[in-house]
């Protein structure tokens, strides 16, 4: 079921791949930071693939700009947001209605701030391990469209405490899941990710 595929960023060419199931609904899944060794294969993205998959959603992840066999280089958020819209409007275009945006880390970073330079979208956002202790996550500025945050009671860049205080000025109706015993790889807590995510998809 899972196919690979290229998107188009303007002169980028991305590397992706495609499970496909319903026709109407689907999910796109962006990887934590590249400089780090992030990639579309992660174990956490590939929990959120096989989260969505097992409710009926085709995923679609993808490789940021200069990662795996995507051409250029990296652009410290500016290009990977327009490696997100590329996705969006491939999907778009294929006819699905409904999109959901689900990030890890740095990607969680990247939908945060495509979200609002797009304030007037429809997707619903799904960030997992938000990186508020490495990256400027703008704490007091509105994430729209954002209804879950994943975090794990051990995860020193996205620690939970820091991550409730932002969380009434991102969205006041998002709630937040914490993973007991997880830091920020979730290493050894897939399948707890998993089982939360799968209950917020069609919760």
């Amino acid at each position: 079921m899972d196919q690979p595929i290229t998107l188009q960023a303007d002169d980028i060419v991305l590397e992706a791949r495609i499970n496909r199931q319903a026709n109407d609904r689907a999910a796109i899944i962006a990887h934590p930071h590249p400089l780090y060794g992030g990639d579309m294969d992660n174990g956490v993205v590939m929990a959120l693939v096989e989260a969505y998959a097992r409710q009926g959603w085709t995923a679609l992840r993808f490789n940021f700009r200069g990662t795996g066999r995507s051409t250029g280089q990296f652009d410290d958020g500016a290009g990977e947001q327009d490696d997100l819209q590329s996705a969006i409007d491939f999907l778009r275009q294929a006819g699905y209605d409904r999109v959901d945006l689900a990030g890890y880390s740095f990607g969680a970073w990247v939908i945060a701030c495509w979200s609002r330079a797009h304030t007037r979208h429809t997707h619903r956002i799904l960030l997992v391990a938000p990186p508020v202790a490495f990256i400027d996550f703008g704490n007091r500025s509105p994430i729209p469209g954002l209804t879950r945050v994943f975090a794990g009671d051990l995860d020193d860049l996205a620690p939970p405490a820091r991550i409730r205080t932002a969380l009434p000025f991102w969205s006041p109706a998002a709630r937040m899941e914490v993973i007991q015993g997880a830091d920020h790889s979730f290493w050894g807590h897939f399948q707890a990710l998993q089982q939360a995510v799968v209950k917020t998809i069609d919760g």
